[in-house]
């Protein structure tokens, strides 16, 4: 996943690394002899050589500073070391679709957190670019969210609503978190809301029994909020850990789809609000995201077709830009195909520690 981000990363980081060796002092045991501070070198002479009466003590000038730096083995790195390189790697993150307001917080980091900086002379110079990049991306990345640990802190049924734009596969990502429960052992009742869309019923149903799990559902074109609220009475009745509730898709300027979410909010009280978009969608995938938490709201995201997304920008982008956790990543067609996102281990795979 990733391939043009992990690129643009990793060119940025040799670069980064290879300038900053550069400037960095060479460690060694004995004094670095500077111009104007030869006295540090002998100290012999500086006992022998009286001092002056009542001088006053002069300011310290720069080499004793220099002298000083070096002697507790630090070096500074400086913003001239950075800059041009941060510069190129804008242009990269932006081609790779990341959003202009997510690169310029992913470059404020990198540049805070190395421009002036005090380091050890010895220290890994690869670990100091490396910590630099890696923080700057789980700033923006933020800290994700335990799905499991979620459910087993809250009352039973967990009610996770999935909502989102037509035609970005939010049915199936339905089927597929179903799946990914099951195999972290709660039980799962789905709730066929999207009463809107033809063939939206029969296809939920066909995952249902593909996976072995209930699916509530009225006829076409009924209310969805009844279909949800009968859902949640069901798990109740049958002690189901979580209700995943799907939607009709909608855009956030259709006001009779939004006025009926808002209902089923109202209604059913979910305890999270999933918004689906896929990544191939790049930056439009971030401005939909930006809306839709506007005027419906959302807790937490979901993006499909990562897998296809050679940028890897949306995945970076979409969570900084409105705020809530990437909760879920699709990676492909099988029920299988679908990763909880830690941003921990997103990061460390582009970076290529993975």
């Amino acid at each position: 996943m990733f391939k043009a981000l992990k690129e643009k990363l990793f060119s940025a980081r040799k670069k980064l690394e290879h300038s900053i060796e550069e400037t960095t002092p060479v460690q060694t045991d004995k004094p670095q002899d500077v111009s104007g501070a030869e006295q540090i070198s002998h100290p012999q002479q500086a006992v022998e050589t009286p001092a002056p009466v009542q001088e006053k003590k002069a300011a310290p000038k720069i080499t004793d500073k220099i002298v000083s730096f070096v002697r507790d083995r630090e070096f500074i790195i400086s913003e001239k070391d950075v800059s041009d390189i941060l510069d190129e790697l804008e242009m990269g993150l932006l081609e790779s679709d990341v959003a202009f307001s997510v690169t310029e917080a992913i470059l404020s980091r990198i540049n805070d957190d190395l421009s002036g900086s005090k380091r050890k002379i010895g220290t890994s110079v690869d670990s100091i670019v490396r910590d630099a990049l890696s923080d700057a991306l789980l700033g923006v990345l933020g800290e994700g969210v335990d799905i499991c640990a979620f459910i087993r802190e809250h009352e039973r049924p967990v009610k996770i609503l999935f909502t989102g734009v037509n035609g970005t596969g939010k049915t199936t990502s339905i089927a597929k978190v179903t799946r990914f429960l099951q195999n972290n052992g709660f039980s799962v009742v789905l709730g066929a809301g999207d009463t809107f869309r033809a063939g939206a019923i029969e296809q939920i149903d066909v995952h249902g029994e593909r996976l072995g799990v209930k699916v509530i559902q009225h006829q076409e074109g009924s209310d969805p909020t009844a279909v949800l609220f009968d859902t949640v009475e069901y798990a109740r009745a049958h002690k189901i850990d979580v209700v995943l509730g799907d939607t009709a898709g909608r855009f956030h300027n259709r006001a009779n789809l939004m006025n009926q979410l808002a209902k089923i909010r109202r209604v059913i009280n979910p305890d999270l609000i999933v918004y689906v978009d896929e990544a191939v969608a790049g930056n439009d995938a971030v401005i939909r995201a930006e809306e839709f938490a506007k005027s419906v709201g959302m807790d937490a995201i979901m993006l499909t077709k990562v897998d296809m997304d050679p940028k890897g920008g949306a995945a970076i982008s979409v969570a900084y830009a409105v705020g809530k956790p990437l909760l879920f990543i699709g990676t492909g067609q099988g029920y299988d195909d679908v990763m909880a996102f830690n941003p921990q281990l997103v990061v460390a795979d582009l970076l290529g520690d993975g």
